[in-house]
């Protein structure tokens, strides 16, 4: 659906893309990351044919952005950061103009406003004012000019920017659920809110890419070990907490066990493997041939924060921290 390869983009002697190639498939959402100055916007930009690349090419639905812009544009809905409402507008009245500036009209306009409005959960302000409308209705709004003329791609700009947690969790479950009928991109400065939503990462860093995988691959590949979660509880009462981590640590392979919270009479551990080694089936028969439990043994992977600092430097990662932690704050 969209294939960008050896993507550059120039500003004088600024390179702000430099050679990233990457492709998204139909019916995906990618989180697009990247700390500020990274090129996400550029990108961005070159994509909804607002810029026109330096060298590369970038295709959207099989047409190309320099090539072929109004044919990009037909397929392409864009929320930036700031929805671009007309305050003096009502809902409808706003959707309307969208949606005939977007190629649609009569039965065809009214049907998909309808749409549009029932999809966003917006249908109860239809005929309110957009200034008088909330931070979360008007980021609504902008989803539904975005996707008003049904288009197959939609690239969003952090679109949870400013919302309160309720609004924040009904914005992620209206992206989710038009995920398979469009295949979205989404930008954002907010770690979490990546890995509860998208299937694939795109990381760029000074104009690279450095990564582009599904958030578990990554998790594989940047930690180079395997790291699981053991859970143990004892047949006839408590377990000594000691003599479990040492039978953990006994096992072959293991590099590192850390306790985590007991739970009433189960004891939870964080067992790291050697480089290379996979040591999950030697940890359940070295608990089961103890005479315990095994509640639980499951992978236990890196953060999206954990790689992001990893793939990008410490900078990065804490620029994009404090804004998560700032994002938090506020909605407290």
């Amino acid at each position: 659906m969209i294939a960008v390869k050896e993507l550059t983009k120039r500003y004088a002697r600024t390179t702000a893309v430099d050679q990233i190639s990457f492709s998204v498939e139909k019916g995906q959402i990618v989180g697009f990351l990247g700390p500020n100055g990274a090129g996400k916007t550029t990108t961005m930009r070159v994509l909804t044919c607002f810029l026109p690349p330096s060298a590369g090419t970038a295709t959207v639905a099989g047409f190309d952005v320099l090539e072929q812009p109004r044919e990009v544009k037909k397929r392409i809905g864009y929320l930036p950061e700031t929805p671009p409402l007309y305050l003096e507008m009502a809902t409808g009245e706003y959707l309307r103009f969208v949606g005939k500036l977007k190629g649609l009209s009569g039965a065809e306009l009214d049907k998909r406003v309808d749409y549009v409005c029932g999809r966003c959960f917006i249908s109860d302000v239809k005929q309110k004012l957009l200034g008088k409308l909330s931070k979360g209705y008007r980021q609504r709004v902008g989803l539904a000019q975005a996707i008003i003329h049904n288009p197959e791609v939609l690239i969003l700009d952090e679109p949870t920017a400013g919302l309160d947690p309720k609004q924040i969790n009904e914005t992620r479950d209206l992206i989710r659920s038009l995920a398979g009928d469009h295949t979205i991109i989404l930008s954002t400065h907010i770690l979490p809110e990546v890995e509860q939503t998208c299937e694939q990462v795109i990381i760029i860093n000074r104009g690279k890419l450095v990564a582009t995988d599904s958030v578990r691959n990554l998790q594989a590949r940047t930690r180079g070990v395997e790291s699981v979660l053991v859970e143990v509880a004892g047949r006839s009462g408590a377990l000594s907490l000691e003599q479990v981590q040492h039978k953990l640590e006994q096992v072959a392979g293991v590099a590192q066990v850390m306790c985590k919270d007991p739970k009433d009479h189960r004891l939870v551990f964080e067992v790291q493997s050697q480089k290379g080694q996979l040591v999950r089936g030697d940890l359940a028969r070295a608990v089961v041939e103890s005479g315990w439990d095994l509640n639980e043994l499951r992978p236990a992977g890196m953060s999206l924060e954990e790689i992001f600092l990893e793939l990008t430097g410490s900078q990065a990662a804490t620029e994009a921290k404090e804004t998560t932690q700032e994002t938090q704050e506020s909605h407290t």
